[in-house]
Parts: C-alpha cells; structure tokens; sequence
C-alpha cells in the first residue's frame, strides 16, 4: 500500500472528521501504523498504545491471562483491547465503553474491533454505565479524554467509590491521566491519597511524555 510505505517519511491522513466530542478525529498512517488522532493527541495506537502496553505489563501478563471479566472504559480505536487479545491472548470477556459514535466507527472501519469475539461494545458514557451495570470485573482500564483534558469525574469520591465497588478483590484498576501542568500533578497526588489500605496504589510517572499511569490492586 504505498501510503503505508510514503508514511515512513511523512505521515499520511487517510480520513478525518469532527464529532460532538472531539474537535477533529484522523485516521493516519505513521511509520507503517495506523493511528487514529485527535486535534492534539494520539487516540490509539502510537504512542497510546505503547502507554497501556507498559501499564498492562506492570500488572503482568501472565495475571491478566487468568482473569475473567475486563471493563474498558475508553475505547477510542480499540489498540488496549488489542494488546489484550493479541499480546496477551485473554480470552475472558471483554466490556469496551465509548461515548463517540463516531469513535465507534472509526474503530470497526479501521481497526476492525467489531472482529473481535470476546468483545461487547457498548455505546454509553462512562459515568452512566458504571452507575447501571451490575457487573464486576477483575481489571478496570481507564482511559478517558476529550483531546488533552480529562473530566472531573474521574477524579471525584462518588466516581472512584463506583469503580472500586465493581472490582472483584485482587482486581485491579489502570488509570491512564494526562499530566500538563502543575494543577495535573496536585490533582494526581490528591486522587492517589484517595485510597485507604485495602488498595495496593502504584504511581508511574512519565510514561511517554505527558503522561502518568495508576495501578490499584484491590487487596480486601
């Protein structure tokens, strides 16, 4: 495919559109990959990809194998649930939440994450789903942004309180966060003394360049 080839050497939109969420989202052949962007960040694949593989692989793969349930909360173009399926071979079920209707197709025109056997897309808000499921889940990925913010409710006790209810014991939580200033670094501080001693918290600092990743672990 020579814009796959041509995007050694320059990168190469092959579709863009703006959704009610996002300014602008690209689809673009870079280095041989297929990413998807936003207006000023990389949505899945790149370097995205690279940030979740790292956090999965702090949590351990061989772990995450024997797991049963995963709600991914972010799906964007699906490259953690790749990694899940592919790197990882997990074979329990998986539960992708996106709000973007546009996102959604983008990741089964491009991506084909409807091809994936284990996997129950669902289109919904984040916080909504979470307050309606009755499910429970042995890893909770978190992953959501609208460019390079973050909502608030990420961050707030109701929210937190919600997804460690949902966590079986000795589950686990990866929380990817965008860190840009100083307000991001107080408030991942803030969010991490949230946790009393039934949770093991892990911080990792710069992971890329902007970004800093939590591991939970549920221990009673």
């Amino acid at each position: 495919m020579l814009s796959k080839f041509l995007s050694y050497f320059i990168p190469i939109t092959i579709y863009k559109k703006n959704s009610a969420y996002s300014k602008s989202l690209e689809v673009t052949w870079n280095y041989g990959e297929l990413v998807l962007d936003s207006a000023n960040t990389n949505y899945s694949f790149g370097s995205l990809q690279r940030i979740l593989k790292k956090g999965l692989k702090y949590i351990g793969y061989d772990r995450i194998k024997k797991f049963e349930s995963i709600l991914v909360l972010g799906v964007a173009g699906g490259s953690v649930i790749k990694t899940l399926v592919n790197d990882i071979q997990f074979k329990g079920k998986i539960t992708g939440v996106e709000i973007d209707k546009e996102v959604i197709q983008i990741a089964k025109d491009y991506f084909q994450i409807n091809e994936i056997d284990n996997l129950t897309l669902i289109n919904d808000d984040a916080f909504e789903f979470v307050l309606k499921t009755t499910k429970k889940y042995d890893l909770i990925i978190i992953d959501i942004f609208q460019d390079t913010s973050m909502p608030n409710f990420l961050f707030e006790d109701f929210f937190i309180n919600r997804i460690n209810f949902l966590l079986n014991i000795n589950g686990f939580i990866l929380f990817n966060t965008m860190v840009l200033n100083n307000t991001d670094k107080e408030r991942n501080i803030t969010y991490k003394t949230k946790y009393d001693t039934h949770y093991s918290v892990r911080m990792y600092p710069k992971v890329e360049e902007h970004n800093e990743l939590f591991t939970i672990k549920k221990l009673k």
